[in-house]
């Protein structure tokens, strides 16, 4: 049978699902017309898997009230890029900056990118490793609900409470860094990096949209690389380059314009049953990003983002009119629900 179970962060809500351990990690599983079989939290951990036959064999041992899953996935870690396994591979498009020096990277940045930096010294930002701890967890709340929409869709982390922003932000603490941004002591931006051998990635990274003028993001993305080249790290990542066939986005600009660069990863889709056989046979487990044309994304995803900047439009004038004059704002609304300020 099926261990009981795991916490997952899915889209920002924490949800329990059946888990398997198999060889000291945890298996979770998770869609329902094709069930995907993975390693949980595989790409924050230190090292890839080295036996996948035995994973294999575990989850086709499970009977009815066991772990079912139709395809069992996993990818080797940046920035190993020749396949090592003879199951059926395609490949995971990662945002990496290969790690030489600060100097390299710094003078591959375009221009307008290295005077951001500058400017945000200039407007008075510290960047600062910082603990979390109490007024960390604060400050992260408080960016976080600087904006209920974040590059086009429903802020997940808007108006949490400090326990549940603490819960969110606490794994990997033993091999963790919060990269910070003040100004004025007060914090407008952070990146936590998780320290993977000799590759570091970016687990979150959140530059406070109303202070985007001192440009937080670009002195956050400094402070990494340069804290990754002390520690003599050969490699920082940051999610994907390419989610599918969607290609044009504001973050991929971004991480293009801070010197990422796209390095192809082997992902590895083992089919446990005759379901799943077909669906990696006609590439169904693709999902939608990965099976419809990028046209076709980028007016589902401009729609999307017109929707949401709608709701919150609504949703601020609605807030507006019941309020009594005295305690209406300027330009400002009332803190979100969850929020103790």
């Amino acid at each position: 049978m099926a261990d009981s179970g795991v916490e997952i962060s899915v889209k920002g809500k924490w949800v329990r699902v059946p888990a398997l351990d198999v060889n000291g990690r945890t298996v979770v599983v998770r869609g329902k017309w094709i069930r995907l079989a993975a390693i949980h939290d595989e790409a924050w951990l230190e090292t890839e898997v080295e036996n996948p036959e035995i994973y294999v064999k575990k989850l086709k041992e499970q009977g009815p009230n066991g772990l079912r899953a139709d395809v069992f996935t996993f990818a080797q870690k940046p920035p190993s890029i020749l396949p090592q396994f003879k199951y059926p591979v395609e490949w995971d498009s990662i945002a990496a900056i290969r790690l030489g020096s600060f100097k390299d990277w710094w003078e591959k940045l375009p221009q307008e990118t290295r005077k951001n930096v500058r400017r945000s010294q200039k407007r008075g930002v510290v960047v600062r490793v910082a603990e979390l701890d109490d007024n960390l967890i604060r400050g992260i709340r408080d960016v976080n609900n600087d904006s209920a929409v974040r590059q086009g869709i429903r802020n997940a982390h808007y108006g949490k409470s400090l326990d549940q922003v603490k819960k969110d932000y606490s794994s990997f603490l033993d091999r963790s860094k919060f990269i910070c941004a003040f100004s004025e002591n007060e914090l407008i931006g952070f990146l936590k990096i998780v320290c993977r051998g000799e590759v570091a990635s970016i687990v979150s990274f959140t530059p406070k949209q109303s202070d985007h003028d001192k440009r937080p993001a670009n002195a956050l993305i400094a402070k990494a690389v340069e804290l990754c080249e002390e520690r003599g790290m050969s490699c920082l990542t940051y999610g994907m380059f390419n989610y599918g066939n969607k290609r044009d986005s504001s973050l991929r600009e971004f991480k293009v314009r801070n010197g990422f660069e796209e390095i192809l990863v082997p992902r590895f889709y083992v089919p446990l049953t005759r379901w799943g056989t077909l669906t990696v046979k006609l590439r169904l487990h693709r999902g939608l990003l990965g099976i419809l044309p990028q046209s076709v994304i980028s007016i589902g995803v401009s729609a999307r983002t017109k929707w949401y900047h709608l709701k919150q439009s609504v949703s601020r004038c609605s807030s507006m009119v019941e309020q009594p004059k005295c305690n209406r704002q300027t330009g400002r609304s009332n803190p979100p629900a969850g929020s103790t300020v």
